[in-house]
């Protein structure tokens, strides 16, 4: 199990570096195969498509992106609680690869577009903002509580080429997130 988690895991940090750097359509099979040294075989293996790798780095996401949003669901509805999603949602960001994920997902929307995993975090990432928002609130504060999740998406382009570490980045985005959350209402 360890050593097909590892190839498995190895195969995704290979393919979303690809796929980000020269693009998904650009990217095949073999080349993936050929950057880890292993037969196209061997990577046929884990994945038999490019849709596959896909599917498989959106899942993670998605079904983090869900627990936030049912455990959202079950709290009071308060400032506190729409600070707390912000705060779990960027610890949950910083574990694994998911901001290279959205990245290599905003540097290939065209290509993804009809993806059904992407479809899916779309629509995981719709549910998050509704959680952040009450059903009365005006287009401004549900675009300033929307704006919170962004700017936690949003610090991994914005500041990718300023001489700023990864816990830089978080912690301005967070504390940027926070800010916006607050809005009041009205």
């Amino acid at each position: 199990m360890g050593a097909h988690t590892n190839t498995r895991t190895r195969i995704q940090e290979v393919a979303i570096k690809l796929f980000t750097e020269q693009g998904y359509e650009a990217t095949s099979l073999r080349e993936i195969a050929e950057a880890l040294g292993v037969t196209k075989a061997a990577l046929y293996y884990h994945f038999k498509t490019k849709e596959d790798i896909v599917a498989s780095l959106t899942e993670d996401r998605a079904e983090s992106i869900q627990a936030l949003v049912t455990w959202a669901k079950e709290q009071p509805r308060t400032p506190e609680t729409r600070r707390e999603i912000v705060r779990r949602y960027s610890e949950d960001m910083t574990r694994g690869r998911h901001h290279e994920v959205m990245r290599f997902m905003e540097r290939n929307q065209t290509a993804l577009r009809g993806h059904g995993k992407v479809e899916e975090m779309r629509e995981r990432m719709t549910g998050l903002i509704d959680v952040l928002c009450e059903p009365g609130d005006s287009p401004a504060v549900r675009l300033r509580r929307s704006m919170a999740v962004f700017a936690m998406h949003a610090v991994w382009f914005v500041l990718i080429d300023q001489n700023v570490t990864d816990e830089q980045r978080i912690e301005a985005a967070l504390d940027v997130a926070l800010e916006l959350v607050d809005a009041p209402a009205g």
